[in-house]
C-alpha cells in the first residue's frame, strides 16, 4: 500500500516536471560532426584508432581525415596509409551495411582524405604555409550547419592553426569569432607548439586537452592503463587477438598489434558516439571519451615529450577542459542474489573518468567487428534503452520521483540487465544517494537535503546477454532546491 502510494506521488511528480521541463528530454545526441588529423604512421596506434572510427562511420559524420606531422614524426605525412585502411573498410562494407544502410561508400571517404604541410608545428603555420588539409579544414569550419565541429588531433595541430590563421586573415574579428565559437578541439596532448598557439590566440575555441606532453598524468591514459585490482582482459593482447584481429576479416587483419600503447588516440572521438549517455559539448558530465573540467590549469613542471623538439611551452592564458577525477570500481557482479550492485572505489584519478567505461566500449567495438564478418541474425546489438518521463527534473529537497526504464527492448531479442548509479562527480551534490535495489528497472530516488541550489546525476546502464553483451545508457539530472 505504501509503495503504491509513493509510486502514485512520484507519477504526480513526474508529471509536474515534463510540464516544467518541457522539450528538455533528449533521448539522443545526434549526428556529429567530425574532422581528423593524425600523425598515422608515427606508430600503429593511429591505425588502430582509424579502423575503430571507421566503424562508427554510419553514427558521426565524418568530414576531413587529414595526415599530418607531430613532434614524433616532424617532416612527412602519410595519407596513404588512411587510404590504405579506407580500401580494407570497403572491402567488408556491404556486410557492415546488413547491419545499418548508413555506412558510407569507402569512395565517400577516400574522397575527405588530404594532407598537411610537412613541418613541426609552427615553422608550418603562416603565408605560404596553406595545404589541401588546412584548406579542407576551412572549408568545413566556414560551411554552415547547427552542429559544432569537432576536431580530433591525434598528432600535432598545426593544420588547425594553419585555417584558423587564414580565417583570420580573410574575415572580420566578429566573423572568426562566431566561427571559431562554433569549434569543439579534442587533442590527444600537445605533440606539437601550435595547441597553445591556437588557445592563446583563439579564446572562442572550446579546446579538451591534457596540456603537454607529460603522457603519464592525461585522461586518455585510461584507454590502455592497466588497473590494479580489476579485470583488464579487454586490453590485452590476447583479447585483441581473439576479437579484432583475427577471423574478421580484412579490416581486422589491418589492426596491428599494440607498439607504444593502445589505441591513444581512440577517446576523443568516444564521446561522440550517440549511446546515451549525454551531450559532447558537456565534458564534465563524462562519458565513454572521460570527464573533464573548465578551468586554467597550473604550468607543467616539465615536458618530456615536446621537450625532444626543444619546445617549452609557457602557461596556460585561459581556461580549458582538462583533468578532472573519478573515484570508481566496477560494479559487483555476484553469483548468486542481486546481480549487480555498487562496487568500492579502486582508484581515484583522472584516467578513471575513462577507463571506469572501458569493458563497455571494447565489447562495443568487437561487436562493431563481428558486423564486418557475420549476418545481422548471428551478430549482437545495442539495447534500445526507454526512459518513462523526462531526464531533466527540478524537486524540492526531501521529494521522491521514480525513474523507470520499462519499455526498455533489445533488437536480438536478448535479457537485459539494469544498472543505475549516482555519478556524484558530474554534478555538485557528492553524498550519498539511495537507489534501493539499482538493478531493477525502475528505482526510487529520494532527493537529499540541501543549503542551497545542487545537481544530482543519475545514469542508467542496460546491458544485453548477447555476445559480446552490449551497453546503452540513459542519463537523468535532478536539480534539487532546498
Amino acid at each position: 500500500m505504501f509503495l503504491r502510494a509513493a509510486m502514485s506521488a512520484a507519477c504526480l511528480l513526474v508529471a509536474d516536471a515534463a510540464i516544467a521541463q518541457a522539450g528538455a528530454d533528449t533521448p539522443g545526441q545526434g549526428r556529429s560532426r567530425l574532422f581528423v588529423l593524425t600523425d598515422i604512421e608515427n606508430e600503429p596506434d593511429d591505425t588502430q584508432s582509424l579502423i575503430r572510427l571507421l566503424l562508427y562511420s554510419n553514427e558521426i559524420d565524418i568530414e576531413g581525415l587529414v595526415a599530418t606531422t607531430s613532434v614524433h614524426k616532424r617532416t612527412s605525412v602519410a595519407p596513404e596509409a588512411i587510404r590504405h585502411i579506407i580500401e580494407r573498410y570497403g572491402a567488408v562494407l556491404p556486410s557492415l551495411r546488413l547491419h545499418d544502410a548508413g555506412y558510407p561508400d569507402a569512395d565517400a571517404l577516400a574522397a575527405l582524405v588530404s594532407e598537411s604541410q610537412p613541418l613541426y608545428g609552427m615553422q608550418g603555420v603562416g603565408d605560404g604555409m596553406d595545404s589541401p588539409g588546412s584548406r579542407a579544414l576551412l572549408n568545413a569550419i566556414l560551411r554552415e550547419d547547427e552542429r559544432p565541429l569537432w576536431i580530433n588531433a591525434w598528432g600535432g595541430a598545426n593544420t588547425l592553426a594553419q585555417a584558423l590563421y587564414r580565417l583570420r586573415e580573410t574575415r572580420s574579428t566578429e566573423e572568426v569569432a562566431r566561427l571559431s565559437g562554433r569549434l569543439w578541439v579534442y587533442a590527444i596532448s600537445d605533440q606539437d607548439d601550435a595547441g597553445p598557439w591556437i588557445r592563446a590566440q583563439f579564446p572562442q575555441v572550446n579546446y579538451i586537452v591534457t596540456p603537454g606532453g607529460d603522457y603519464g598524468r592525461a585522461t586518455w591514459g585510461g584507454m590502455n592503463q592497466v588497473v590494479d585490482g580489476i579485470d583488464n582482459q579487454t586490453v590485452s593482447n590476447r583479447w585483441l587477438a581473439e576479437n579484432i584481429q583475427q577471423g574478421h576479416g580484412p579490416l581486422g587483419a589491418a589492426y596491428p598489434d599494440v607498439a607504444w600503447g593502445m589505441e591513444g588516440d581512440t577517446p576523443s572521438f568516444l564521446g561522440l558516439i550517440p549511446n546515451g549517455l549525454g551531450v559532447p559539448t558537456q565534458p564534465s558530465w563524462g562519458g565513454w571519451g572521460g570527464r573533464y573540467e573548465l578551468y586554467t590549469p597550473e604550468p607543467m613542471a616539465d615536458d618530456p615529450v615536446n621537450a625532444v623538439a626543444g619546445v617549452v611551452f609557457g602557461a596556460e592564458t585561459r581556461p580549458i577542459w582538462t583533468n578532472a577525477e573519478d573515484s570508481f570500481g566496477p560494479p559487483q557482479r555476484p553469483e548468486y542474489g542481486r546481480s549487480v550492485r555498487k562496487g568500492e572505489p579502486v582508484e581515484t584519478s583522472a584516467r578513471a573518468s575513462l577507463w571506469r567505461w572501458r569493458d563497455q566500449f571494447q565489447n562495443d567495438f568487437a561487436a562493431r567487428m563481428d558486423w564486418t564478418v557475420k549476418p545481422y541474425a548471428a551478430a549482437n546489438h545495442p539495447p534500445e534503452v526507454m526512459l518513462q518521463g523526462p531526464d531533466r527534473l527540478t524537486v524540492k529537497a526531501g521529494q521522491g520521483v521514480w525513474l523507470s526504464a520499462r519499455g526498455t527492448t533489445d533488437p536480438d531479442g536478448d535479457s537485459l540487465t539494469y544498472y543505475w548509479f549516482h555519478y556524484p562527480e558530474a554534478g555538485s551534490y557528492r553524498g550519498e544517494i539511495s537507489l534501493g535495489a539499482e538493478n531493477a528497472d525502475g528505482v526510487w530516488v529520494t532527493a537529499p537535503q540541501v543549503s542551497q541550489r545542487e545537481t544530482i546525476h543519475i545514469v542508467l546502464a542496460v546491458t544485453d546477454k548477447g555476445s559480446p553483451p552490449l551497453t546503452r545508457y540513459r542519463r537523468v539530472v535532478v536539480t534539487v532546491e532546498p
